[in-house]
């Protein structure tokens, strides 16, 4: 807070006028005269918005019938435009969500594996049926002849229940053709199943049915192969819709497809509303009609029952005019709202979309209505609009008072805040004056927040300015003992990296990587004491008082891998190299406080506390592993998070050996697999501590094959091979 009350008083002191000695005379007069000129906020707010909207609001009155038209045109280009945003983004919805389901099914290893009987991919199909209104069905073909297909029965009608009589209590179909084996014939297993897909009846007969005829199989694996194919009659229902498929990349080949009726998309249209006579449809990039208010009866009947594709209308037969120029001129790069003269004499307005889900189908929206329709409300009210003017103003004076009132007191409440900021440092210099009374208020605050800004200045990073001003820290040479928790990072191979990076490559990732730490480190209450190279210095507790400062601090390095997690998602598609990084967290008493000089002082923390995080942070490179804390971090935070052993060590500068602990994760975020490993790991550790190398040894390796990107385990192992092949060189 204090840091932008500060900046806001520095912008504030550019345009301020500075207050001068006066010359004598008559000048020196006329300025004195002006700063005695107080204008009160609320009264020039008051007056400026009425003299605005006054003369707006009279002048829109009498603006001519072509400018009243122009806006009209306007509304109704916005009007239109968002019924065919929304038009195009719920049939893109529709395709998407179907899309990303056999995207999903697709993947699945009993489906690339043509396991045609495996109940679990029956289950899934029939809720992603459930889930999709607008499915009729779901199915797989491959390229032995294989099939396997779920209907939900009732989508396709009660004249498809009938034609197939299927049982009362029967929710879905479920239809299985294996291939010729051994010279035994293909055949096709009819199951009808209950809601919960329970079997109701089965019959197997010979199988007339072959996928790899189909229009949905054929052409799929082409390159350039639409997920999208054309209008046809599907082979089950009878009825006509179009296909969303996708071939299956690994495993065995085949199709993975879906059923999507025309009806649905031709609801989803109806439901757009654009007056009287306007309308939206579907058609594809060579112009054939695809979804259409009047599709049975553009279509008539030209749709067979033979599964051959159906004979989609032109939209240059059914619009002779107007429209297809229309609709050529936005595909050759004009913009999407079109204004044409219909055959009926209108003036139309249509708006185009483009159904990307659909990809190389090459699925368009087009949303129109007649021009007049837009003007007639309008019209009729127009010799009510002076009156509503007037109205406007009226009613709105209460409201622009009250606002003025309120921007009044908030100037005066910031003038306030910064007067409370003078008492950590007085000022001295002369302040700037203005005729309007609150900014006068505030540029004397301005004022003496300056000296507090050059003495700020003196410090980095802000953060801990503001921690030090809130808490009272002395802003001397000098410091005291406290505990703290301290942390170190690296990033691994940093070297490497930038040397492989152009300069302002490695400035802007650097930048972006410290800037992110900085924020995951503060929001979990920490401060950033230093940026040394590629690593950050940060602690807990100190200069502000932080009971949980263990705790935060565990939390803030999870935190920090996950959000160097996601940027290293951002520099990879950058094309620059990730960033891992290494931690160390210790706890312990250090002398915190000022150090430098009085013209540059730097608050940071000194003592065996903070060699030893930075030992914990670079042993990480022996034992392959990312953050290492000491054995007090683990006794103090062992409820929240898991930790497990990693060795004893006796670093340079200490005379004691000290357990070491690897952090792992919150216990609460934790599955049951991580936990096993844990509890493995740390029975393996107890013979490592009872120094046992054989039997150690042989566990050890046990636990490697299970787990061979162990790090801790590893170094285990290469030490007692070691130890056990020369004892004496061990």
């Amino acid at each position: 807070m204090a840091n932008l009350a500060i900046l806001a008083a520095i912008s504030l002191m550019r345009w301020l006028p500075v207050e001068r000695e006066p010359r004598r005379g008559k000048r020196g007069s006329e300025l004195a005269a002006l700063k005695r000129i107080r204008i009160g906020f609320r009264t020039s707010i008051t007056t400026l918005f009425v003299a605005i909207v006054l003369t707006v609001g009279l002048s829109l009155v009498y603006l001519s019938f072509e400018r009243v038209n122009a806006i009209i045109r306007t509304a109704a280009n916005t009007f239109i435009d968002k019924v065919a945003e929304h038009a195009g983004s719920r049939i893109e919805t529709q395709f998407r969500d179907v899309l990303d389901d056999v995207e999903i099914l697709r993947e699945l290893p009993n489906v690339t594996a043509a396991r045609l009987d495996n109940p679990a991919v029956h289950f899934l199909m029939s809720a992603m049926l459930r889930r999709h209104s607008q499915l009729f069905n779901l199915y797989v073909g491959y390229d032995d002849g294989s099939f396997l297909e779920i209907d939900f029965i009732d989508r396709a009608g009660a004249a498809f229940r009938e034609r197939l009589d299927a049982p009362a209590g029967a929710v879905f179909r479920r239809l299985i053709v294996r291939p010729s084996v051994n010279g035994i014939p293909r055949t096709a297993t009819t199951t009808y199943l209950s809601d919960d897909l329970v079997a109701i009846s089965e019959t197997v007969a010979p199988a007339d049915y072959d996928p790899r005829g189909r229009p949905w199989y054929v052409g799929a694996y082409e390159p350039d192969a639409s997920v999208l194919t054309a209008p046809y009659v599907f082979f089950a229902s009878g009825q006509p819709g179009y296909t969303l498929r996708l071939p299956i990349r690994k495993g065995q080949r085949g199709v993975v497809a879906g059923d999507i009726l025309l009806k649905e998309a031709d609801a989803i249209l109806k439901q757009q509303r654009l007056g009287q006579s306007g309308f939206a449809f579907l058609f594809d990039v060579d112009g054939r009609i695809v979804v259409h208010p009047r599709m049975s009866e553009l279509i008539g009947q030209r749709a067979g029952s033979d599964g051959s594709p159906i004979a989609l209308p032109q939209l240059t037969n059914v619009y002779k005019d107007g429209l297809p120029a229309a609709a050529q001129a936005w595909r050759s790069g004009a913009s999407s709202k079109q204004y044409f003269d219909g055959e009926d004499g209108r003036t139309y307005l249509a708006s185009f979309r483009s159904i990307g889900t659909v990809g190389s189908a090459g699925l368009m929206l087009v949303a129109l209505a007649p021009l007049d329709e837009f003007f007639a409300t309008v019209l009729k009210n127009r010799r009510y609009l002076f009156l509503l003017t007037l109205g406007c103003v009226l009613a709105a004076l209460p409201a622009v008072i009250l606002l003025g009132s309120m921007l009044s007191r908030s100037i005066r409440a910031i003038a306030a805040e910064t007067d409370r900021i003078q008492r950590f440092e007085p000022g001295g210099s002369t302040r700037p004056h203005s005729i309007i009374r609150e900014i006068d208020d505030l540029s004397r605050s301005v004022s003496t927040m300056r000296k507090v800004v050059e003495t700020f200045s003196n410090f980095v990073p802000k953060r801990l300015v503001q921690q030090m001003v809130e808490t009272g820290v002395p802003m001397r040479l000098g410091g005291e003992r406290r505990e703290i928790t301290v942390m170190f990072t690296d990033v691994t191979d940093f070297t490497a990296l930038t040397e492989r990076s152009g300069p302002e490559q490695v400035m802007s990732q650097t930048s972006t990587y410290f800037g992110e730490l900085s924020r995951t480190i503060m929001a979990a209450n920490g401060t950033v004491d230093k940026f040394i190279g590629d690593a950050v210095m940060a602690m807990w507790n100190a200069p502000v008082l932080d009971p949980d400062h263990v705790i935060n601090g565990c939390g803030a390095i999870l935190a920090c891998q996950a959000a160097t997690s996601r940027l290293n998602q951002d520099f990879e598609s950058k094309g620059w190299p990730a960033y891992h990084t290494r931690f160390g967290l210790h706890v312990g008493q250090a002398v915190v406080g000022n150090i430098g000089s009085t013209a540059r002082m730097n608050y940071t923390a000194l003592g065996a506390t903070v060699n030893l995080a930075a030992r914990l942070e670079g042993l990480n490179k022996v034992y392959g592993t990312s953050v290492l804390v000491s054995e007090e971090i683990k006794r103090r935070a062992d409820s929240v998070f898991l930790f497990r052993n990693v060795d004893r060590i006796s670093p340079k500068g200490f005379a004691e050996q000290f357990p070491i602990f690897e952090l792992l994760g919150k216990r609460s975020a934790l599955d049951e697999r991580t936990t096993a490993i844990v509890a493995e790991w740390e029975r393996i550790y107890a013979m490592l501590d009872k120094r046992e190398p054989k039997i150690s040894l042989t566990s050890l390796d046990d636990f490697l094959v299970r787990n061979p990107e162990d790090g801790v385990a590893r170094h285990h192992a290469d030490r007692l091979r070691v130890m056990t092949a020369d004892p004496i060189a061990a």
